[in-house]
């Protein structure tokens, strides 16, 4: 085989990847925004062919064959061709583990698990979702030993969201944040409570959408490509830097909700939206892992979006989307507002003190389920408890309950702690940040080019060229979490006069 061909050969192998990946997520895209409810039969046998065609490509013998001579040329190769080298042969050899029969069974499961998921959660009925949960949990045990038999199945699945995160290191990063921050949660409980009542006042659905729109613009998101729907789950799915699809959801007795579902969403669409064109339409494209992506949503969300200058720069806008509902309203009161700490039932809608104690409870769930020592059907019963204990609220029904996040019902097991990480990732990139320009005087006049550039820069053009751990350096410099903390503790600490 001569290297040129080997290379034209590699090319055309991840192209075809991308369009088994796109028709699956176009698939996915119009299950959940716009399709009819009773169609997850249909899309379930197009998905399983997608899935069994797809693993039979990438773990063909010319395949194997194709990477182990470029593997043997690794000299030849560009800096880009080795890494795409590295991550293919990587995935060779997870599928390759995996019967076809299996694979096939679990692409129909979980589109079969979303669309019951939403049934379960619209009836607030746990048991209905319960057997199909159980199957995934199998399903997730039996395939993290697949992926790596040394290692224990949780931290296999880990490993698939944030490489290099095991159990031991989640645990102590949940330690430090638990330590910290659940005593200025209680110092908090015991001050004059912010007044929020104006967030919840009637904000019809139309007048949202038009400042949806004007949110993506202010994030200096292209809507030629960049599109917003509207789902039961705000997500964001990226075909390539050209085509990034987010969604969000509205209710019309809560403006936050959707205000900072669009820009969270919408700094996942940024991450995607900034990644080098050379790295397109090869296994580089995308984030490199979940806690990176998720320190950029989140970054957006709260960082910036919670922040006093981008409040005092957008709230005149605010005020001409709702007269009547912000007419007695100031953008120190929306900025407080927005930054009201209290323990709550929902993970989306949490504040940004109370959030990673979200995550925690569904990380001590998940680490449970996957060694056994949790039964599906006790699901309800801990993570009410657990609420109580952490959090001191009372969880009414299932639906603001267990079945919130749609996170299992697509098998993401492991996935949950990404959204803690990027959070502490966050407060990091800031920090250096900082010291290197004026983030806050272009944020006030609700101009976001410095930080995109900055952001671009140091994490998005890069894609899954350097490793989660390298991007995390590059941006972040040595992880540490009490950075995290003590960022939350120095704005809280003003905003509750402790």
């Amino acid at each position: 085989m001569e290297l040129n061909y080997a290379l034209e050969q590699l090319s055309l192998l991840q192209k075809k990847m991308y369009a088994y990946n796109s028709a699956s997520s176009a698939l996915y895209l119009d299950s959940v925004t716009v399709a009819p409810k009773d169609t997850a039969e249909g899309r379930g046998v197009a998905l399983g062919i997608l899935a069994g065609e797809s693993q039979k490509l990438m773990t063909s013998p010319e395949v194997g064959e194709l990477l182990s001579f470029l593997s043997e040329h690794k000299s030849e190769l560009s800096h880009v061709e080795q890494r795409q080298v590295e991550e293919l042969q990587r995935s060779y050899e997870r599928m390759s583990r995996i019967p076809a029969d299996e694979y096939m069974e679990y692409a129909i499961l979980t589109n079969e698990a979303s669309d019951v998921w939403h049934k379960a959660k619209e009836t607030s009925d746990f048991a209905l979702f319960a057997p199909v949960l159980e199957k995934l949990v199998n399903f997730n045990i039996k395939f993290a030993g697949y992926y790596d038999s040394t290692k224990a199945p949780y931290d296999a699945l880990l490993d698939e969201y944030e490489r290099g995160a095991d159990m031991a290191f989640l645990d102590e990063f949940f330690g430090t944040v638990r330590e910290r921050l659940v005593p200025l949660i209680k110092a908090i409980g015991e001050k004059p409570q912010i007044d929020d009542s104006f967030l919840h006042r009637h904000y019809p659905v139309e007048a949202q959408r038009k400042f949806s729109d004007y949110l993506m613009e202010i994030l200096q998101l292209d809507r030629g490509h960049c599109g917003i729907g509207e789902t039961e789950h705000p997500f964001t799915l990226e075909f390539n830097n050209k085509d990034v699809r987010i969604t969000t959801n509205y209710k019309e007795d809560s403006l936050a909700d959707s205000m900072y579902s669009v820009i969270h969403e919408g700094g996942h669409a940024k991450y995607e939206l900034g990644i080098r064109d050379d790295l397109q339409y090869t296994c580089l494209t995308g984030g490199v892992s979940m806690g990176v992506h998720e320190s950029q949503s989140r970054f957006y969300e709260n960082i910036i979006g919670r922040s006093r200058p981008f409040i005092e720069a957008i709230f005149p806008k605010m005020q001409e989307f709702f007269p009547e509902q912000l007419k007695d309203v100031t953008a120190e009161q929306m900025y407080r507002a927005v930054n009201k700490v209290e323990p709550s039932l929902i993970r989306t809608e949490a504040d940004e003190m109370t959030y990673s104690l979200h995550v925690m409870i569904r990380y001590e769930i998940e680490k449970q389920l996957i060694d056994k020592t949790l039964a599906v059907k006790d699901i309800p019963q801990v993570w009410n408890r657990l609420y109580k204990e952490y959090l001191g609220v009372d969880v009414p029904d299932d639906r603001r309950g267990c079945l919130q996040d749609s996170h299992w019902s697509g098998g993401s097991f492991g996935y949950f702690p990404s959204y803690a990480l990027g959070s502490a990732y966050g407060a990091q990139m800031l920090q250096n940040m900082e010291k290197e320009m004026d983030v806050w005087t272009a944020v006030g006049k609700g101009d976001l080019t410095g930080v995109s550039a900055w952001l671009g820069d140091k994490v998005h053009q890069y894609g899954s060229l350097m490793t989660p751990a390298e991007i995390v350096k590059n941006a972040c410099g040595q992880f540490d979490p009490t950075v995290y903390t003590d960022y939350l503790t120095k704005k809280y600490t003003e905003l509750y006069h402790l």
